[in-house]
């Protein structure tokens, strides 16, 4: 059967966005087999309409009815070869990320296990540049094979040209809109060595297997976040902040308690949910939305919440921090409005000038 024909009309996107807010999409399509990527990019053309493809859902904040065609990324497949000196994983952009993970620490190929548990698919790992635990997407992939909108054509881009950075990739600049990503290649060296520089990873003893930290880190984010099929939220909804280091010296007279690690080109990172916890927003509500109680960095649907109930408890939080800190925090979820991603600054605005 041809993909096109398989497109729906007027569909729920409720039990797509971790979020659980109400919303339709105009068309939806299932995308099961990479080779019907060019069929669908010609109907899009033809039909003049916006598009966005979804994973787990778990990273969007769906402002309103979306006017195009929503594409369910469900590429599957594994594909595993190897050198005297590491592993190549190639894996469909549909996997389950957390699955992948687990199937990683399972087969005896470690170095993935530190992103245990972030919700979401392999295919939006990249473009995000996920990261925990001392680990980034960029530390292990190799490669991000996709469609280009453009060329018409599947192409691969090397890790050392996707422009990794924090929490953020060329997937969300130069190429945004304009590929479909299908399939991840990562490469794991065979000399492991855990890394275990981080928060409660500190704690384990120094001979420890990849399956420790594995079992270690998704112990620790099961206590810190909310399980999204029990109560909508996604994930951490701000980036930790990076200030210069002469603002990190003066913000550390005044909080020398402040966590704060050390980043490139001169800066220096904050935990988000830390300045958030010090201004006594846990459990804050605006509408149906909250501040969850036990992890500030979490905004959750409470209670049938509206995207206009998270916007304006976004804007709350980062009025409040900008006039405590002087720190503008960023949304590292994606706002989509009913033609595509929106940058967050255009709908939230910027906080009025600190006190």
């Amino acid at each position: 059967m041809s993909v096109v024909s398989a497109i729906k009309r007027d569909v729920d996107l409720t039990s797509y966005n971790t979020f659980g807010l109400a919303a339709k999409a105009k068309y939806f399509v299932e995308l099961t087999n990479s080779n019907d990527i060019g069929e669908l990019v010609s109907w899009i053309r033809a039909e003049q309409l916006p598009w966005m493809v979804i994973g787990g859902g778990s990273n969007l904040l769906l402002l309103e009815d979306f006017a195009g065609l929503v594409v369910l990324n469900q590429l599957r497949g594994i594909e595993v070869s190897e050198t005297a000196d590491s592993y190549s994983i190639r894996a469909a952009a549909g996997e389950d990320w957390h699955k992948f993970v687990k199937w990683t620490v399972e087969q005896g190929m470690p170095g993935l296990e530190n992103l245990a548990l972030i919700p979401g698919t392999v295919g939006a790992s990249p473009v995000q540049n996920i990261g925990a635990y001392g680990v980034e997407l960029a530390d292990v992939c190799s490669e991000v094979e996709y469609y280009s909108i453009h060329s018409n054509r599947t192409q691969v881009i090397s890790s050392e040209d996707c422009q990794f950075a924090y929490r953020d990739s060329i997937f969300k600049s130069a190429l945004k809109d304009q590929v479909i990503i299908s399939h991840v290649t990562f490469k794991l060296n065979k000399s492991w060595q855990a890394k275990c520089e981080y928060g409660g990873l500190k704690q384990l003893e120094a001979d420890i297997s990849a399956q420790t930290i594995f079992d270690e880190v998704c112990k620790m984010r099961i206590s810190k976040l909310p399980d999204p099929q029990v109560l909508g939220n996604a994930g951490s909804f701000f980036k930790n902040p990076l200030v210069s280091n002469e603002q990190l010296a003066k913000l550390l007279c005044r909080y020398p308690d402040m966590p704060n690690y050390s980043a490139t080109n001169g800066l220096s990172k904050l935990a988000a949910g830390w300045l958030i916890d010090q201004l006594g927003l846990k459990g804050y509500t605006v509408g149906g939305a909250a501040v969850h109680q036990d992890q500030a960095l979490v905004l959750v649907n409470i209670a049938n919440a509206k995207a206009i109930d998270l916007l304006a408890l976004c804007r709350h939080i980062r009025q409040q921090v900008w006039q405590r800190f002087d720190v503008l925090l960023q949304p590292e979820v994606r706002f989509i409005n009913s033609i595509g991603e929106v940058e967050p600054t255009l709908v939230l605005g910027m906080p009025d000038a600190g006190e």
